[in-house]
Parts: C-alpha cells; sequence; structure tokens
C-alpha cells in the first residue's frame, strides 16, 4: 500500500500486477526541538548582519514582507519573533507594515491573514496586500540589467524592509525564499513578467536546485537589494512541514547557508528515468490546478527529467479553486484552453512573450511535449481537461490510463512530496541510496 498526500488527508492505493513501484523521500532531518527558541537564537546571533533591535531605532518605518497562503511558511512564528525585535528596539506599532507578497495571486482574504500571522497580530498592525497592478502603490526603481523594477511602495518606503521565506527546491530560482519574497511577492506586474518571461524560463540554467550561474536567482536578487532588503528570517520545513532550520541575517549569505541545508536533504539520487512517476502535493498547494501543476514540472525540470519520454506523470490534487481565482491563475488556465496544442503554447510565448501567470502554461507545455500529466481526484475535471492534462477519478483509473498506453511491465517512481523531495538521477547511486526502496 502506498500514500501520497491529497488535501489534508492521504490518498491510500497499490500497483497494479506488472507495476513496480520505487518510493523516494527526502533524508530525514531532526525537527527543531524548540522552536521559538531557535527561532529567537537565530534573530539574536544573525548570519553577517547585526540583530534586528540593533539596526532598528524608534521612529523608523518597517515593512515585514510575509509569503501568503499558498506558501507554507510558518509566518505565524517568524513575524511575532520578528515584532518582537522590533518592539526592543522601540520601534511603534504604527511605523510598521506587514506586506503579504502575494505576487500576482488574488489578494489574501481576512480569514487567509489570521492564517498567517494569528488574530493577535492582525488586530494590532496594518496588513496590507501587495498590488503589482496598482501603478499608485509601487515605486519605479529603474532598471537592473533591462529588467524593469517595480516593488510596492512601502517596501522602498521603509528604512527597515525585512522578509520572512521558506527555502526549498524551486522551478525558477532553484531554491525559493531569501530574495524572492520581495523581488516576486511585492514587486510590480513589469518586474514579474520580466523574471518570469521566456528569456529567463528557457534558460538551461533556470533549473530546479541551481542557484550557481541561474539567471533567474541572479536577477531576483539585484532587484531584491536595490528594493532595499536588508534582514531575512527563513527556515527550512520536512515533509510534515515542520522547522528543521532557520536561519537570520544579512539576505545573501543567510539564503545561501539555508540553501546547503537544503540540498542536503531534499537532493536524493535515483538510479534511472521511470515509466510513470507520482508526485504528491498536498494542502495548501493543490488547492488550485495552477499551484498543483507544479508538482509535475518540478518531478520533469529536475537536473534530468526523472520521467521517460512518453511516459505519464501523475498527481493526486483537489484543485477545489479550479485553475485558481487571482489574475496569474486565470491567465494560465485561457493560455492553457484556448490555445489549439501545446507547440502553439510554446511558440507564441517565445515569438510575443507573455504576462505574470502564463509562464506557468509556458512552463506546463515544455512539460506536455514530453509527457502526459494526469490528475487525480480533481474537483474541477473540465478545467483540468481544458488544460490539455487527463483529469482521472481515482489513482486506480490514472494507472490503467498508463498501462494502456505504455503496457503492464512499468517501472514507477512514488514521490510523495513532489514539491520538497529532488530526485536526481545518478546511475552510480543506484544500489547504495537508502532514500529509494525497491517495492512490489
Amino acid at each position: 500500500m502506498y500514500r501520497v498526500p491529497y488535501s489534508q488527508t492521504q490518498l491510500e492505493f497499490d500497483l497494479p500486477p506488472g507495476m513496480r513501484g520505487t518510493v523516494v523521500v527526502s533524508r530525514p532531518a531532526p525537527p527543531l526541538p524548540d522552536v521559538e527558541q531557535a527561532i529567537a537564537e537565530a534573530l539574536a546571533h544573525p548570519v553577517a548582519s547585526p540583530p534586528l533591535r540593533e539596526m532598528a531605532k524608534p521612529g523608523d518605518r518597517v515593512c515585514i514582507v510575509f509569503t501568503d497562503i499558498t506558501r507554507a511558511s510558518p509566518d505565524h512564528l517568524l513575524v511575532p519573533a520578528i515584532l518582537r525585535e522590533l518592539e526592543q528596539a522601540g520601534v511603534r506599532d504604527e511605523d510598521i507594515t506587514l506586506l503579504c507578497g502575494i505576487g500576482m495571486h488574488r489578494p489574501s482574504t481576512s480569514e487567509e491573514k489570521r492564517a498567517k500571522l494569528g488574530q493577535a497580530v492582525v488586530e494590532r498592525y496594518r496588513v496590507i496586500d501587495n498590488e503589482p497592478q496598482n501603478p499608485q502603490a509601487l515605486v519605479d526603481l529603474g532598471e537592473v540589467h533591462g529588467i524593469p523594477l517595480s516593488v510596492h511602495r512601502a517596501a522602498c518606503e521603509a528604512d527597515l524592509l525585512i522578509a520572512t521565506g521558506l527555502v526549498e527546491p524551486h522551478q525558477y530560482a532553484g531554491y525559493s525564499g531569501g530574495c524572492k519574497t520581495v523581488a516576486v511577492g511585492a514587486a510590480g506586474e513589469a518586474l514579474i513578467a520580466y523574471s518570469h518571461g521566456p528569456r529567463f524560463v528557457d534558460d538551461p540554467n533556470t533549473r530546479l536546485g541551481r542557484t550557481e550561474g541561474n539567471p533567474f536567482y541572479e536577477a531576483i536578487t539585484e532587484a531584491a537589494l536595490r528594493a532595499g532588503l536588508r534582514f531575512i528570517l527563513n527556515v527550512v520545513l520536512d515533509e510534515e512541514h515542520r522547522i528543521v532550520q532557520v536561519r537570520a541575517g544579512e539576505p545573501v549569505q543567510t539564503h545561501r547557508e539555508l540553501v546547503a541545508f537544503a540540498r542536503a536533504i531534499y537532493e536524493v539520487p535515483i538510479p534511472h528515468r521511470y515509466d510513470v512517476v507520482i508526485g504528491g502535493v498536498g494542502y495548501p498547494k493543490d488547492v488550485n490546478l495552477y499551484q498543483a501543476s507544479r508538482a509535475a514540472s518540478y518531478l520533469f525540470f529536475a537536473p534530468i527529467p526523472v520521467v521517460k519520454p512518453g511516459g505519464f506523470l501523475i498527481i493526486p490534487a483537489r484543485c477545489q479553486d479550479g485553475a485558481g481565482d487571482g489574475v496569474g491563475e486565470q491567465r494560465f488556465f485561457a493560455a492553457m484552453r484556448d490555445a489549439q496544442n501545446v507547440q502553439a503554447i510554446l511558440e507564441h510565448a517565445r515569438r510575443y512573450g507573455y504576462p505574470p501567470g502564463q509562464q506557468r502554461a509556458f512552463v506546463m507545455a515544455k512539460v506536455l511535449e514530453e509527457a502526459r500529466v494526469v490528475i487525480v481526484g480533481s474537483e474541477c475535471p473540465d478545467v483540468v481537461a481544458a488544460c490539455k492534462m487527463i483529469p482521472a477519478a481515482t489513482m486506480e483509473e490514472a494507472l490503467e490510463i498508463a498501462a494502456r498506453a505504455l503496457g503492464r511491465e512499468l517501472e514507477v517512481l512514488i514521490v510523495p512530496h513532489a514539491l520538497l523531495t529532488l530526485p536526481v538521477v545518478e546511475a552510480r547511486h543506484a544500489s547504495s541510496s537508502p532514500e529509494a526502496r525497491q517495492e512490489n
């Protein structure tokens, strides 16, 4: 019996006769025994930076950019810890703005703000959303290497700009967190459009797990530093969303240390590519197809795609919000739905570019050009089909679809946490990896 996340529960299934399963998981890392103490220690002894209580002073305007509901970053722990440091420094409540880095996603609801920050914080402080399409809410900071840079006014005009974040494998940046919370989450549409455009997404160095030489990573780092980002508090989580590492301090060096730690647990060798790959997502990423489809693209855009050409990527995802309600999500849906085929999506994007959000259509078209994607258990099968993916009610149905197309003797890779495990095809590890175990 195999298990993968599905919404806030688990989906159990067996493989049919003839299919051989391999489960791959991240390396175990012990969760921090006292999370609040660990966060306090990180803030007291930051990386390459003085502590916040020494950086801030009475009268300073402070902006804290935190992640939105689509990210599992434990901001309900991180933001209050930062606020305590600022209070120690004498910063007044009315001089602090908490900016939800929604990027091009829909605005956050009052309930989501409370879930991310806690009721007490929401009642005490000014909490706002990024407004990427509102010129009055943005500050034009010129260009960085030809990239138009605009960031929310609350961030740019702060005397002290701070960001939270979660360091995990990321489709474009290599690893998330660090400068990305500001440079994407709090950015204007022009910056998001350019950094997510074909120039970067098509670059072979814009890959999962790669930061060195990655043009996307370099661009967002420069953008955030130009905007004034001076301090971050970031974490690494395990597959159960428990904090296993935390660091605070200067953005670039702090992120670099956390990436080194994250690589040691998330990147796992596998012996070869597979006929079928099953990738788990779970809440909150599987609330809509825009986010859930990341599991398929993460597995495809690993350093070497883990699925064979013509193979199947099977993703269980509830998708109760359809394609997603934000501007970016709707652009993704329209581009997938309206194109005649995936080649048309690629050709149009490379010729004319695309607005933010539509890059997910470009990425998924690149996946679908070489593999088939099945979404299991979606509450919007019509949306799945319109996006040129295959809806299946159950895992059994999905596996039968693969068997009819490829035959019954198939090798199946099961990645229960596809967004937190980066399988790396390395033949020399075929018999030595304790994380990859054969099951029949």
